[in-house]
């Protein structure tokens, strides 16, 4: 996902997209510690999305802070 993608998006949205992106981070290490995985390089590329969002909320909150 990009960061367009994710500063077009609601905080609600967001919020959603942050709680599947931690279970989809939940799933991928389960399936890499019982069987393997067939892109292991996915893990890293969740956990950086999941930065990217998260750091677009705590910007978002400190802007509405501010205000």
């Amino acid at each position: 996902m990009k960061n367009k993608k994710i500063n077009e998006m609601s905080s609600p949205e967001l919020e959603k997209e942050l709680g599947e992106l931690k279970s989809e981070l939940f799933k991928l290490r389960f399936s890499l510690a019982t069987n393997g995985l067939d892109n292991p390089m996915r893990i890293r590329e969740v956990r950086r999305e999941i930065a990217r969002v998260k750091t677009i909320l705590r910007k978002r909150e400190i802007e509405n802070q501010e205000n």
